[in-house]
């Protein structure tokens, strides 16, 4: 096979609130570039994307799936590699992942609600990656459907600067197709699945006004991106040709000015292969991303990775999945070189070298095997030993490490244990996979109790982990109420001494360290350790033991026993015993030191707060309001919709959001519906958290021997 030309590749994922429809615009995507044969809908449970069993019966979408197609335009063909995301919070790690790897978006609105509470966390996630956006306005159907009212909300939410490249004809029922602003042509779908199911036609005199006001808009913000249409248009606006205006949309883009908005209605399938040709003109491909920064294992310096074929191969591992026919499954985005079949990599990680067995191009759950993968591009291997997401691999010869993807805590868990002795043979291994797959989803034993607990981003996310052991691994499990995961922290800082000597015939054991505990700088996680011993009164080798004690102390913290956050230490002085001191003194002395001295610090406990939103018409706010208070909620504020419902934004301890969906479907007779995100941890008042320690039976450990 001859070497690609990634100029016309493109690597884009859709992200968007829930319900403002995909999975169905990824289903005609793949319709109209012919990579299947039939549309796939949600509501029937067929759609390519969403495979997994508790998609299809949900109808929502729960891990990203990806898939490769092609589409013509302007006599040329490119590639698509596409993922289609979730839109529920609980599932916001797939989207994370998923961004971390992509070079461009469309970001999916409804035309009723607009901007909602995840379309706002997804928009973040993108630009904290820097990835290119494009707008599309989906369910331009729908009773209530504004496409410049979703524009609006998009410069007002998002502070973006959203330029629509089309105007929509007719709204609602009516809505017929759309005028594109560049070749001032209208797009009139009919009502078929071929496909092409539109005819080119001009532009209704009842909207040509409204189209120039717009096109002049469009020309305004092209002539920002680009000098030459800048002179142009101040010249002569006229002048200005199509393939200008489009090349400075495109340069617009990728340096993320502005984001070029479109509309549709997918599910009626008008407006989707627009969007087609709008993904090819302004979303970036891999070389107008450039090269990527990678810090070179050997030196420690930071190089710049090649979109080469040509160049070493250095990729990234941002998925993992288990596939019943082919087993783990490792999604790679090639950054740089080439990678075949049979050949071997080194992960970053382990320093180990891991041979690819075999190399798939993805469509949703099936496999196609291919022989090599290119800089640029996203395949699915198989044959890694030890390999976990956001893992680097790379040529044997050259030792890169990619910057790491960065996951939330899981603030919600559940206990769960077997049924049977032949279900907790099967447990383990269920779990260990699960695990590995979503970051977001941790197993911890409790000891005191012998259960396992299981903890994830929401009650949906556990419900569907539980649904999956269940079916996909056979496991059957009794499941005990959800509970919250609080941290722990201190508030004050404390010196102390920690002893630690140990006498059993022969060998000893001795280490002896003076540390000054407290609260961590702000905006620092995990431990932040630092040394001033001087003169060496504690050895060199034995730091990093007293470093690692303290770091596996943290998670059990003294209160209740949950993990502590955050905490400093600096190791001041200390002493040593020439025979008898090791490194394991010095460890079992730090964790010794941590259970001492912590409680000198006033520790505190922490629990999650969420950022809670609600829509609700006017009749129900009053009742909501009061049930928010109840729930120690804290009214951030309150806005109204263009078609009058109103909007409550407020922050509520998870503990008191358990069943909170039922309970708001009674209190507004199933016509409000809210959205909740993690937002932080918050300080939980001293009264309620006695009670919680003294539930919580937690006992700190006696001194280790």
């Amino acid at each position: 096979m001859s070497k690609r030309d990634l100029n016309f590749t493109r690597n884009i994922g859709i992200m968007a609130h829930i319900d403002a429809g995909k999975t169905t615009t990824s289903e005609r995507i793949l319709y109209y570039t012919g990579k299947t044969h039939k549309i796939g809908e949600v509501h029937d449970g067929q759609a390519t994307m969403d495979w997994m069993i508790q998609e299809q019966e949900r109808g929502i979408t729960i891990t990203s799936a990806a898939t490769t197609c092609f589409w013509h335009y302007a006599g040329k063909e490119y590639h698509i590699n596409l993922i289609d995301t979730p839109g529920h919070v609980d599932f916001t790690v797939e989207v994370e992942r998923s961004l971390r790897v992509l070079d461009g978006t469309v970001a999916t609105f409804d035309a009723v609600g607009k901007v909602q509470p995840q379309s706002e966390t997804v928009w973040r996630q993108a630009d904290k990656y820097r990835v290119p956006k494009l707008a599309y306005v989906n369910k331009m159907d729908r009773v209530g459907a504004d496409f410049i009212g979703c524009v609006e909300d998009i410069k007002n939410k998002l502070g973006a600067t959203a330029v629509p490249i089309a105007l929509p004809i007719g709204a609602e029922e009516d809505f017929r197709g759309i005028v594109d602003l560049i070749s001032m042509k209208a797009v009139i779908y009919r009502d078929d699945d071929e496909l092409v199911n539109y005819d080119i036609a001009d532009v209704p005199a009842d909207m040509k006004e409204e189209a120039a006001l717009w096109r002049d808009k469009l020309l305004e913000a092209a002539a920002e991106c680009d000098d030459v249409v800048m002179e142009k248009y101040f010249d002569n606006p006229g002048s200005v040709t199509e393939d200008e205006i489009i090349a400075a949309l495109r340069k617009g883009t990728i340096a993320m000015k502005i984001v070029p908005a479109t509309c549709g209605s997918s599910y009626k399938n008008k407006g989707v292969q627009f969007l087609l040709d709008a993904i090819v003109r302004y979303l970036p491909s891999p070389i107008d991303i450039g090269n990527i920064k990678a810090t070179n294992t050997h030196n420690g310096k930071e190089e710049d990775l090649v979109p080469d074929a040509g160049a070493p191969f250095c990729g990234l591992v941002f998925k993992i999945a288990t596939d019943p026919y082919v087993g783990r499954l490792a999604y790679v985005r090639a950054y740089s070189g080439k990678l075949d079949a049979g050949s071997y990599v080194v992960n970053s990680r382990t320093g180990k070298k891991e041979r690819v067995a075999r190399l798939y191009q993805m469509h949703s759950n099936h496999q196609n095997p291919i022989d090599f993968v290119e800089a640029g591009d996203i395949c699915a291997a198989v044959g890694f030993k030890d390999l976990r997401t956001g893992d680097t691999i790379c040529d044997e010869s050259h030792h890169f490490v990619l910057e790491k993807m960065e996951f939330p805590d899981p603030v919600i868990g559940i206990a769960i244990e077997p049924k049977t002795q032949l279900d907790l043979d099967k447990l383990g291994v269920a779990l260990g996979k699960l695990a590995e797959e979503d970051p977001t989803f941790t197993v911890k034993s409790d000891t005191e109790t012998g259960q396992t607990i299981i903890s994830g981003m929401g009650e949906l996310h556990l419900d569907i982990i539980v649904d999956r052991l269940r079916r996909e691994f056979g496991v059957e499990i009794n499941e005990g109420a959800p509970h919250v995961n609080y941290k722990e922290a201190i508030t004050s800082s404390v010196q102390y001494r920690e002893l630690f000597k140990k006498q059993t015939g022969g060998r000893g054991k001795f280490a002896d360290i003076i540390v000054e505990i407290g609260p961590a700088d702000e905006g620092v996680q995990g431990l932040q350790f630092e040394s001033q011993v001087k003169g060496g009164n504690v050895p060199k080798e034995f730091i990093p033991a007293v470093q690692k004690g303290f770091e596996s102390a943290m998670v059990n913290g003294v209160l209740a026993g949950y993990e502590m956050q955050s905490l400093k230490v600096t190791l001041l002085d200390g002493s040593y015993h020439p025979v008898d001191s090791d490194q394991l003194s010095f460890e079992l002395a730090a964790r010794m030191a941590f259970r001492h001295a912590c409680p000198k610090c006033h520790p505190v406990l922490l629990e999650p707060i969420m950022s809670l939103e609600v829509v609700t018409p006017e009749d129900y706010m009053g009742d909501i309001v009061g049930d928010l208070n109840r729930r120690r909620g804290q009214i951030v504020a309150m806005d109204s919709t263009n078609n009058g419902a109103r909007i409550i934004k407020a922050y509520v301890p998870l503990s008191e959001q358990f069943g909170y969906v039922t309970v708001l479907r009674t209190l507004s007779s199933g016509r409000a519906t809210s959205t909740m995100t993690f937002d932080h941890y918050a300080e939980v008042a001293p009264a309620m958290a006695r009670e919680i320690v003294e539930k919580s039976g937690y006992r700190v450990p006696e001194d280790e021997e």
